[in-house]
Parts: C-alpha cells; structure tokens; sequence
C-alpha cells in the first residue's frame, strides 16, 4: 500500500481519484483524514497539514490535477515588472486564464490574494508565449504568459478610458519586448479588439519593437469599434480612445 508521506508533498491539494491513482484507496483516506495526517481544505479537496496555503499551491494543484490553466493578464505583467507603480492598495486578486471550466472550489480555498478566473482569452487554442517559473520547495513550474503574451490579454478586456490610460503607462515602461514573438501572438489572436488596441498603444509609446512588426500580416477586422464612450477615433486601427492619450493621428468619432 502507497504511503501518504511518500505519494503527497506538502502543499498540494488533491482528490480522492488523485489519491487513488497512487495507491490510496477511499477507506485509507479516510483512516489519514480521523488521524489528522490528511485535511479537508473544501469538500473533496485535501492536503497534509501544514503552513497557509499560498496561490501558487492552488495553482500548480490544478495543473496537477489536469487542467489547462496558466496566471497571465495583470497577474503576469505585475511579476514581469510592468504594474508594480499600479498596485497600491490591497491586493488585487490573481487572474487565471483556462479554455477549461475550472473548478468552483477554487474559489473557496481562502488563500490571500483570490482569484479572478477568465475564459481563454485572446489565444483560446494558442501555447505561445508561455514561461514557467519555478515556486517553492521543490521548484514546481507554475505557467505563467510571457509580457507579450500579457500585454495582448489585458488589451482584450480593457473598456474604460482610466484602462486604456494605465495600459499606456506599462507599454511606455515595455521597451524590451520581442517584436518576433509578438507577430505571432498578434497573427494568432482571436480579438480583433485586444490587437488593435495592443498595436495602437505600441505605435503610441514608438519603441523601436514596433517598427519590425508587419500589420498587414496581422488580421484587424474590418469596421470601426468603439473602446471608450465620447472618445476620438484613431484613424490607423479605427477605435475610439481617450482624448489625453492622442499621438495626433485622430479624426471626430463616427
């Protein structure tokens, strides 16, 4: 018979099919759970006792347990640098992107700061622009989007004209991106909204990345969107963005 001590490491939150999997049938879990070498962090969620669990437990948990999951959107630019003059306050809660349903356990784990669970995104079917970075103990990768990556998620749910303005804040501070990698997160992208919104906060900062991406490699829809009520409508990529970040290059909105 599979011994906990040797088939769970401290930390991680599994299920009783998990446990099962490794030898650890439901009547032995129950005899760890009456001893006290196992908890119920939620109903059918369990660990080993031990210090607060911290998010990146729960996320690395999910990956274990076989979901699609990876911290991108501000999450992942505020861990790359680009936020941090932006998060004052409490803690904002850490953004999960997954084509999966996740579970809604998640939510009730009670870790600090919570999470914020969004659909897939801009790149529902996309892997590029990924990057682990290792967490604890025992180094287990957590997947997080690469700047890139992130830039083009947070583009995708930006609709406030103080949005758009903090978004230009980052990208003026973003002069080190790839232009390679974001071509081909760009010409992958589902959102005609997030590319268009990227490029024209890219073109707006003019770092010299922006030169060597190929727009019309990039497909931008056609028709005019709507960013921001009582906007200007940028001429180039045919959205309306807030007058206090004109580069003039505007016309009056439609």
């Amino acid at each position: 018979m599979a011994t906990l001590d040797f088939a769970l490491p401290e930390g991680l939150l599994v299920d009783r099919a998990w446990l099962k999997s490794r030898g650890i049938e439901n009547t032995t879990v129950d005899y760890y759970l009456r001893s006290g070498k196992l908890e119920a962090v939620v109903h059918g969620i369990y660990r080993k006792p031990g210090p607060p669990l911290k998010w990146q437990n729960v996320v690395y948990s999910l990956n274990l347990l076989g979901y699609d999951v990876h911290v991108g959107h501000m999450t992942a630019l505020t861990y790359h640098g680009y936020a941090h003059f932006l998060m004052l306050g409490k803690l904002p809660s850490i953004r999960l992107l997954s084509p999966q349903r996740l579970p809604t356990w998640v939510e009730k784990v009670g870790t600090i700061p919570g999470f914020s669970m969004m659909k897939a995104g801009p790149f529902p079917d996309v892997k590029v622009g990924m990057t682990e970075v290792p967490f604890g103990t025992w180094d287990w990768p957590i997947c997080y989007s690469s700047p890139e990556r992130a830039f083009i998620e947070l583009t995708s749910t930006i609709d406030s004209q103080e949005q758009i303005l903090q978004a230009s804040l980052m990208m003026d501070g973003a002069v080190d991106l790839r232009p390679t990698l974001l071509q081909e997160l760009l010409e992958s992208s589902t959102s005609i909204k997030a590319k268009r919104l990227f490029l024209w906060l890219a073109r707006t900062a003019g770092h010299t990345w922006y030169q060597y991406i190929d727009v019309s490699k990039i497909d931008l829809g056609v028709g005019k969107r709507q960013i921001v009520p009582g906007g200007k409508l940028d001429a180039e990529f045919l959205i309306t963005v807030p007058k206090e970040a004109q580069d003039g290059q505007q016309e009056p909105i439609f």
